[in-house]
């Protein structure tokens, strides 16, 4: 006990750290473009759609991938007025509705993202690695490398 250094939290919280940090390893991708010293300029859609028709490896999956969150935005714009018309309706309660409408636009999203996933065959193309070769080509296109 006298050679034990570390508290019993201590210990435990290390191993949740690492525990956690394999879970979101997909993080690692983006950390260059997040933890940069002058962060990047927000971009336009003319700059993404510049990319997609530079790039035919990737445009076309990243083009493929802003229209699904398309889904997910319609989905959760029913989502959320129709849980909170139903919740009205039934309850006449306020905070009833709000809190039907935040939880309402959250089911909508997930289920708006489920059926673009299968609609668009999402889980055969590689989106994550679109994504990061856009940032890239973001990167060296404000840095004047482009």
């Amino acid at each position: 006990m006298a050679g034990d250094s570390q508290s019993f939290f201590r210990k435990h919280w290390e191993g949740y750290k690492e525990f956690w940090g394999e879970r979101f390893s997909f993080l690692d991708n983006y950390s260059r473009f997040i933890k940069r010293d002058k962060p990047l300029p927000s971009w336009s859609a003319s700059d993404v759609e510049e990319f997609i028709a530079s790039d035919p490896v990737h445009g076309p999956t990243l083009k493929t991938a802003r229209e699904a969150a398309q889904f997910g935005l319609t989905g959760s714009i029913i989502g959320a007025v129709s849980t909170a018309g139903v919740a009205w309706k039934y309850s006449r309660s306020l905070h009833g509705a709000g809190l039907s409408f935040l939880a309402g636009g959250v089911f909508g999203w997930t289920f708006g993202q489920e059926i673009a996933n299968h609609w668009m065959q999402l889980y055969r193309l590689d989106t994550m690695a679109a994504q990061v070769k856009f940032m890239e080509w973001w990167e060296n296109k404000c840095d004047g490398r482009s």
